[in-house]
């Protein structure tokens, strides 16, 4: 294959070696015995595994018969494995992206060993296998053999690309510690990036360089100069991820190249970075979205007589938005411009960006003001405020202007209500693409009453257990989630789910309400028998025996160096009354108390009242903020600790009568 002898006859980069003489460069499949001895990494003794070694090399070759111009990508890795039984890094899964003729990339000359001493267990060629993921993506897989306590793991491969603006930069940072990260590009001029450098680890090194015609120029066979960037990091901690947090790629160490502009060697030059008055220009003249906005009158035909007609201005957006979610199924693609908003209405399938720029054009349509949102969602990153770079952005939203208020709205999820947006886009803000009067930052506010309500009621049989009801109501992105979890199974499934896990409890006569009333929350009500414990004398009920919305301290480490984001505000009430009749007395009853966060920001309380032979109960928890700076995690560390000892170790101390 064509790519193939480039790799063994073009792929050679000798100025890496040379230029970098004064950074360690491992050669593949040479450990060495300092590695195979170590037995620990001294800074964080629990590792279970140690990235040794690890570089990256980064350079543009020529094609000259092509006229092309490729990026190659050479990424070199070695790790110790510690604790073999808790080592979770044994198999291997390297992106890349298929595509088409041209548009393909090539992964090649990838090798995989595992070192045991002097014994080499080669990962064969059969074992390393391709698999599709969504879009265009492929994977290439293998797993190494034989992997014990003190294997050292090491893997190389290369990809060949067209895609200079995703040359994406490199990751100094992983869950494993690492010693030593290395990262070089070599490029000509006609490339230019902004490079930032993310999370707080510094480098250890940093170098620019300029080798003298280095580059063959594909268009007229002559050279020009490349320059040669070197970043290096020694002994990075490792990064654990954990709940309530935006993206990773927000606070690791690592460094980006963002795409600024290209000049060609044929054909046209193509610039990535502008203003955004540049931006508006062009997002409004672009085909697959300036212009897909421009189907206002295609929609005013489809829109339902009786939603025209509507004459209150809000309720018609509702029924405009109900139009669009109903009819709609979105296909799992963000921004896919493989059907333009009429192919995709009358396929009645999409991606977000054909779904809520069908929604923009259908509330233009029925006389509304409405504009798309570019955004970022949680998992790809905060976009960059200081210039626009468009490969920051994979989401579109409808942003619609009524009564002085502006709601934002995502039709591609069935079971949103009006103006509740799925959880992935709830990102700090969007970038407003007003066309006329020029684009701006807008913050993404969530909906803001998401509440679970419990109401039970159970009372002492002569058996000694406790038979009753419960209800519940769950509002908010609380219901949505419930909503989302019911549709990927059917009710009837997740009601088999909901079944306590606890002993000696039991529900049955499951029944969900408003299951497809979205604008309400979803209720559901069940019966439920409770077995109190025995010890000795003493029977020991733990009141708050039904599933409840937070079950653990999600914040478990020792300490956390970025922010904590929850994505919106919450409360949970619990109300429970138990009647003890005639069976019990109160021997024991936990103690009252209130729990605050600082600045107001959250509170907790508990009560206990018994009046002659019954007991009532009010849980009520509300986090009145959803964003957290770093240093607050040891105040919701101490918070969410206590609140769950208040809800499942805490319980009510009863006695025979």
């Amino acid at each position: 294959m064509l790519f193939k002898k480039i790799a063994f006859l073009l792929l050679v980069s000798t100025f890496y070696l040379s230029y970098s003489q004064s950074e360690r460069i491992d050669e593949f499949g040479k450990p060495t015995q300092n590695e195979f001895e170590l037995k620990s990494y001294e800074s964080e003794p629990d590792a279970t595994g140690i990235i040794l070694y690890e570089s990256g090399n980064y350079y543009a070759v020529s094609i000259v018969k092509r006229t092309a111009v490729r990026l190659v990508k050479e990424i070199h890795r070695k790790i110790k494995v510690i604790d073999a039984k808790k080592f979770d890094y044994t198999t291997v899964e390297i992106p890349y992206y298929e595509g088409y003729g041209y548009y393909a990339e090539e992964i090649l000359d990838y090798k995989a060993i595992t070192h045991n001493g002097s014994v080499q267990n080669f990962v064969p060629e059969n074992a390393f296998y391709k698999t599709k993921k969504s879009g265009a993506r492929n994977v290439l897989t293998f797993t190494f053999p034989n992997v014990q306590d003190g294997s050292i793991l090491e893997y190389r491969y290369t990809i060949v690309s067209p895609y200079f603006y995703d040359l994406e930069g490199w990751e100094f940072q992983h869950e494993l510690p690492t010693i030593y990260s290395l990262f070089q590009t070599v490029l000509p001029p006609n490339f230019k990036y902004n490079r930032i450098l993310y999370g707080n680890k510094k480098l250890t090194a940093q170098k620019t360089a300029i080798k003298k015609n280095d580059f063959l120029v594909p268009s007229n066979s002559g050279r020009i100069d490349t320059e040669v960037s070197l970043y290096a990091m020694k002994n990075v901690p490792s990064f654990t991820e954990e709940k309530y947090m935006l993206s990773k790629k927000n606070y690791i160490s690592r460094i980006v190249y963002e795409p600024l502009a290209f000049k060609a060697f044929y054909g046209f030059d193509q610039v990535f970075t502008r203003s955004w008055e540049d931006v508006d220009k062009r997002f409004e003249n672009d085909e697959d979205f300036g212009e897909q906005l421009t189907k206002k009158n295609y929609f005013r035909r489809k829109l339902p007589n009786e939603i025209l007609k509507i004459p209150d201005d809000l309720e018609r957006a509702k029924a405009v938005y109900g139009f669009i979610q109903d009819r709609y199924t979105w296909n799992g693609r963000y921004f896919n411009y493989e059907f333009k908003v009429k192919d995709a209405f009358d396929e009645k399938l999409g991606s977000v960006s054909a779904i809520n720029l069908s929604l923009i054009n259908a509330l233009k349509a029925a006389g509304l003001y409405a504009k798309p949102m570019l955004l970022s969602t949680r998992q790809n990153g905060l976009p960059t405020e200081l210039y626009p770079v468009l490969s920051n952005f994979n989401y579109v939203l409808a942003v619609l202007m009524i009564n002085n208020e502006r709601i934002i709205l995502d039709a591609t999820n069935k079971q949103a209500p009006f103006g509740v947006i799925p959880f992935p886009a709830l990102n700090i803000q969007g970038r407003v693409m007003d066309f006329k009067n020029g684009s701006y930052w807008m913050p993404i506010e969530p909906f803001d009453k998401n509440i679970r309500y419990v109401n039970a009621q159970i009372a002492a049989e002569a058996d000694g257990n406790f038979s009753g009801k419960l209800s519940q109501a769950s509002y908010g992105y609380i219901g949505l989630e419930k909503r989302n979890t019911i549709a990927e199974e059917t009710p009837e499934e997740y009601i088999k789910t909901q079944g306590n896990d606890k002993a000696g409890i039991e529900i049955d006569d499951y029944q969900i309400e408003a299951l497809s009333d979205i604008e309400n929350p979803l209720k559901e009500n069940y019966n439920i028998s409770v077995a109190p414990e025995t010890v000795g004398d003493k029977v020991i009920l733990y009141p708050f025996f039904n599933k409840t919305y937070i079950s653990e301290n999600p914040f478990k480490m020792k300490e956390r160096s970025y922010p904590m984001n929850f994505g919106f505000p919450f409360t949970n009430t619990y109300l429970i009354s138990i009647d003890l009749g005639d069976v019990y007395e109160v021997e024991q009853l936990p103690k009252s108390r209130t729990i605050k966060l600082p600045n107001d920001d959250g509170e907790c309380l508990v009560t206990y009242i018994a009046e002659g032979s019954k007991i009532n109960i009010r849980f009520n928890m509300k986090l009145n903020a959803y964003r957290f700076p770093p240093d607050a995690y040891e105040s919701l560390k101490e918070f969410f600790g206590t609140m769950v000892t208040m809800l499942k170790d805490e319980p009510i101390t009863l006695k025979k009568i």
